[in-house]
C-alpha cells in the first residue's frame, strides 16, 4: 500500500475487439521480479502485517464506491464496510482520500547505455522513484545490439536489476535484428523466462530500426507466439541530413527533422502491415495530432490497435527547443519530439480520455546536462530523453482530471487498470479487489502537485529522483512518512 499527497466519473473500457485480443494474445505467463530470488517467498518479518485503509473512497477503472481495504500478507483481503479484521492491523486513515490501485509504468529505462550515454537512473534509484509517485510496477527494457542473443540480453539485464529493484518489475524485449535464431530465441523468452511482449523501432537506423519486411515477418512472430507487439512508429532518418546541411545544429533541429507528417506516415504504415499479418499491434510513444487521427481511424475500421501516450508528450510542447538557454532546450530532446502545436497535449489527452489512446506511460531515460552536451554542435547526436517515472501520475492527474478532461475513474484506467488487462495481469493487478496484490495507492486529491516543475528541471540539475511523500505501507519493503525508505532487491518475486 502506498500513500501519495497528490491532487468525474465515465468509465471507459478496452473495445471489443481489443478485449479479444487481450484474451488471445496475452495467454501467456508473464514473470515478474521483486529481486534476485524470484521464488516467491514472502519475508519472514512481513508475513503478519496486517493493514486497515479506512474511511476512503475505492476507485477502480469501472467504479467509485465507498469502502474500506483490509490487507494481510501483502494480499488484498476484503474491501467494503463494516469489515470483521482480526486484531493487531495497523489502521490508515483515508478519509477524504481515494484509494486507487498502484500504478503501471509501461515504459521505463533504468541503467540502459543509449547514444554513447548511460542514464542517470539505476534500477534502485528509479524504482524508488516510481515508488514516491505512486507507481507500484514498472516495465523495463531489454536492447539487445544486432547480431546478439536476445536470452543473453534478457539475463544480463535480469542481473542488474534484480538485487536493485524496490518494486515489481518486467521486461520488454527488443528486437534489434531478425534472422531464424531470433525467432527461436523469443519463443524461448515467452515460453521460459516469463516474456509476454517484444518492441520493435522504425527508426533508429544501424541501431535498432527493423526494415518493413523485418517487421513484417516480426509481427507473424508474434501472433504466432501470442506475444504482444509493440511498435515504435516513426521516420526520423528523412530529415536530419537536410537539416544539418542547412545549419542547423540545436535542440530545435529534433523536431524540425521529425515532424508530425512522418510519425503519422510511419503509423499507418505499420498499422497496415500488421493488419497484413493478422497480429494486433501496440503503438507506444504517439507524439503528435495526425498520428492520434491515424489510430482513431483505424479504430473505427474494426483494426485491433492499442496505443501509448507519454506524460512529456500529453502536457509539454516543443517550444521549449527554441529556449535561448541550450542547456534547458536540450534537456526535453526525446523521440518522437515534443511538437510545437501548443493544441497537441490537449488533444491527446482528449484521446486518452476517449479510449483512443489506452495508455500513458513515462517513457523515463534521464540524462545529466554533461551527456546532453555531447550533442552541443549537433543536435542528431544529443541523447534522446526525459525523466518523468515519479511524476507521471501526478502530472496525469493535474492536467487530466483537475483540468476537466477525464474522471478519477479514466485516470486509473490509463495509469494502471489497462495497463494490466493487455499485459495479462489483471485483477492481479490494477484493481482493488479482494484476491489482488495490495498494489494500493492512498491519493489526496487536495494535495498541490509538484511534477511538472520536476518533470521540466530535474535532468538538466541531474538531482536524485526522489522527494517526500505523506505515508506509505507496504508490507516488508517500503514504510513512508513524509520520507521514503525503500529496501532494495526483497525476495516477494511472483509467477503468473
Amino acid at each position: 500500500m502506498f500513500q501519495v499527497d497528490r491532487g468525474l466519473r465515465a468509465s471507459s473500457f478496452l473495445t471489443k475487439g481489443e478485449k479479444q485480443w487481450v484474451t488471445m494474445n496475452c495467454n501467456r505467463i508473464m514473470q515478474i521480479g521483486k529481486g534476485s530470488d524470484w521464488k516467491g517467498n514472502m519475508l519472514a518479518n512481513s508475513a503478519s502485517v496486517r493493514i486497515l485503509i479506512k474511511g476512503g473512497k475505492v476507485v477502480n477503472d469501472d467504479c467509485t464506491q465507498e469502502a474500506d481495504v483490509y490487507i494481510e500478507n501483502g494480499i488484498i483481503q476484503q474491501v467494503g464496510r463494516e469489515l470483521m479484521i482480526p486484531g493487531g492491523a495497523k489502521v490508515i486513515d483515508a478519509t477524504g482520500k481515494l484509494v486507487i490501485p498502484g500504478g503501471i509504468d509501461t515504459s521505463t529505462h533504468f541503467h540502459q547505455t543509449f547514444m554513447n550515454a548511460t542514464c542517470v537512473d539505476d534500477f534502485y534509484h528509479g524504482t524508488k522513484a516510481a515508488l514516491v509517485g505512486g507507481t507500484t510496477m514498472v516495465m523495463g527494457h531489454v536492447l539487445p545490439d544486432k547480431e546478439t542473443s536476445l536470452v543473453e540480453a534478457y539475463e544480463k539485464c535480469r542481473g542488474l536489476a534484480d538485487p536493485k529493484v524496490c518494486c515489481d518489475y518486467a521486461l520488454h524485449v527488443g528486437i534489434t535484428w531478425w534472422a531464424p535464431k531470433v525467432k527461436a530465441e523469443m519463443e524461448t523468452l515467452v515460453r521460459e523466462k516469463g516474456v509476454n511482449s517484444f518492441q520493435m523501432f522504425m527508426t533508429y537506423k544501424d541501431l535498432y530500426m527493423l526494415r518493413d519486411s523485418e517487421l513484417y515477418q516480426v509481427l507473424h512472430a508474434c501472433r504466432d507466439i501470442g506475444a504482444i507487439a509493440r511498435v515504435h512508429a516513426e521516420n526520423g532518418e528523412l530529415g536530419a541530413k537536410e537539416a544539418l546541411d542547412l545549419g542547423i545544429t540545436g535542440p530545435e533541429g529534433i523536431e524540425i527533422s521529425r515532424p508530425e507528417e512522418l510519425e503519422a506516415e510511419a503509423t499507418h504504415r505499420v498499422i497496415t502491415i500488421a493488419n497484413r499479418t493478422h497480429c494486433p499491434i501496440y503503438l507506444v510513444n504517439v507524439s503528435s495530432i495526425s498520428a492520434g487521427d491515424v489510430i482513431a481511424a483505424a479504430k473505427m475500421q474494426g483494426r485491433v490497435v492499442l496505443a501509448e501516450t507519454t506524460t512529456a508528450h500529453a502536457t509539454l510542447t516543443g517550444l521549449h527547443y527554441y529556449h535561448q538557454d541550450w542547456s534547458h532546450a536540450a534537456a526535453y530532446v526525446t523521440v518522437p519530439p515534443l511538437r510545437l502545436d501548443t493544441n497537441t497535449s490537449t488533444y491527446l489527452m482528449s484521446l486518452l480520455a476517449n479510449d483512443t489512446l489506452n495508455i500513458v506511460a513515462s517513457d523515463h531515460r534521464p540524462f545529466t546536462t554533461k551527456q546532453k552536451a555531447m550533442g552541443k554542435e549537433d543536435f542528431t547526436k544529443i541523447p534522446h530523453g526525459v525523466s518523468g517515472v515519479q511524476d507521471r501520475m501526478s502530472v496525469i492527474w493535474e492536467r487530466g482530471v483537475v483540468g476537466g478532461k477525464m474522471d478519477e475513474n479514466r485516470f486509473v484506467a490509463v495509469t494502471s487498470s489497462n495497463a494490466a488487462k493487455i499485459l495479462n495481469l489483471y485483477p492481479r493487478k490494477g484493481r482493488i479487489i479482494p484476491g489482488a496484490d495490495a498494489d494500493v495507492v492512498v491519493w489526496d486529491p487536495r494535495g498541490v502537485p509538484g511534477g511538472l516543475r520536476s518533470l521540466c528541471y530535474r535532468i538538466p540539475k541531474a538531482e536524485p529522483l526522489c522527494t517526500p511523500s505523506t505515508e506509505e505501507c507496504d508490507p516488508g519493503r517500503v514504510q513512508c512518512n513524509d520520507y521514503l525508505r525503500a529496501s532494495r532487491g526483497l525476495a516477494l518475486g511472483a509467477q503468473q
